[in-house]
């Protein structure tokens, strides 16, 4: 008799495991915190791009505008596990490009004992007959120890979400962030298909997000691919996120050299009257490995950040206050080893590029007295 009412309760407890493990709780993400956005009000919370654009932004921009490169969720939970649904935009691949960084998620988990956000794990996404499913499933992790805990979210880097749900254990609280992490303040980075993500292994690993996580900052990515061509009506957009506390410009790749020559000084310049207050970094473009080889862009490239630095020179000659100016040496990384394809940057690409921004941002959130908080783990090891 004995071993039968042990076998039923080993029975019951197995079946009660296997009951918690069935099914999550899933949970709308958008009632909690969404940082790295320039405004709230956007066609939904994981737009770039305020919904007014939408009639005046050329319709490719717009559409790259709705990836939510450099978007994250913050969020607080004692779950045991932690998994997402999320609703894609698209489905299109690259040859160069992961899909766990085209579109993956990221899971961050904020160890308080070191003050450091660390990776947990990452969505692969899941496909069908070589296409990705619109509806992406994933349990990040299991087996938590069931205190609180502060995670994030990072969205996918080459495409959009129509929504986002986090799941967790049926009885487990969820709740908005408990700390304040990243602090408010927005650094505003506008550029191309580097900037926006191209071609990280996963979507932590853009440089935005190692600003954001190693300044305790929200850092906006405004960067797309094949545009960024210095639109004033992107500048006077800009010009309107109300935590902007810093610019960082980087449009050389995909403008010509005249368009370098004749754009730049108007484009900064909408930046310097409407927020005089906000320091402007501005960056050159990178002589890619491949330039160096290339008869025609090893001249080509130079002549581009030649006249992106005259109208520096220019706007520095009016007005030398809060400007400041990245050269490109090291934008590629080490020995220019940071690349996939001569261009597009790998994670080891893109550390060394947040290396070298680092040390601007930090000299200009200095000069303007903006309060800060660098992760204790990190240091600026800048690749001049």
């Amino acid at each position: 008799m004995k071993k039968i009412v042990v076998a039923l309760l080993t029975l019951m407890a197995l079946s009660a495991s296997a009951a918690d493990k069935s099914e999550l709780r899933y949970v709308d993400a958008s009632q909690f915190r969404i940082i790295n956005k320039g405004w709230a009000q956007t066609a939904t919370p994981y737009n770039r791009l305020p919904a007014y654009m939408q009639d005046t932004t050329r319709k490719n921009q717009w559409w790259l505008y709705n990836h939510s490169s450099g978007i994250a969720i913050r969020f607080a939970t004692n779950s045991v596990r932690i998994g997402a649904h999320y609703n894609l935009i698209n489905n299109f691949h690259m040859q160069h490009m992961a899909m766990t960084g085209i579109k993956g998620t990221d899971l961050y988990y904020w160890n308080a004992e070191g003050n450091i956000w660390e990776h947990v794990n990452t969505a692969r996404p899941q496909e069908k007959n070589g296409v990705a499913d619109s509806i992406q499933s994933k349990i990040y992790v299991e087996n938590l120890d069931g205190e609180m805990h502060e995670f994030m979210f990072y969205l996918p880097l080459y495409d959009g979400i129509n929504w986002f749900q986090i799941g967790v254990d049926s009885g487990a609280v969820i709740s908005y962030p408990q700390i304040e992490n990243p602090r408010r303040g927005k650094i505003v980075c506008y550029g191309t298909s580097i900037m926006q993500g191209g071609c990280a292994s996963r979507t932590g690993m853009v440089s935005t997000s190692m600003i954001q996580r190693e300044f305790n900052l929200e850092c906006v990515n405004l960067a797309t691919s094949g545009e960024g061509k210095m639109d004033m009506y992107m500048a006077r957009a800009m010009a309107t996120i109300p935590e902007a506390i810093c610019y960082v410009l980087d449009p050389i790749p995909n403008c010509t050299a005249d368009m370098c020559d004749t754009l730049t000084y108007e484009f900064v310049n909408i930046l310097r009257h409407l927020r005089p207050e906000v320091p402007i970094i501005m960056v050159e473009g990178p002589i890619y490995p491949y330039a160096r080889h290339d008869a025609f862009f090893k001249k080509y490239l130079p002549q581009k950040n030649a006249n992106w630095r005259k109208n520096y020179e220019r706007l520095k000659a009016e007005n030398p206050k809060g400007l400041y100016y990245v050269p490109c040496d090291g934008l590629t990384g080490p020995n220019m080893d940071g690349t996939v394809e001569g261009i597009h940057f790998t994670d080891y690409g893109f550390r060394a590029y947040a290396d070298i921004l680092e040390v601007y941002i930090k000299q200009a959130l200095d000069d303007t007295g903006v309060d800060y908080q660098l992760t204790p783990a990190h240091h600026f090891v800048p690749y001049f």
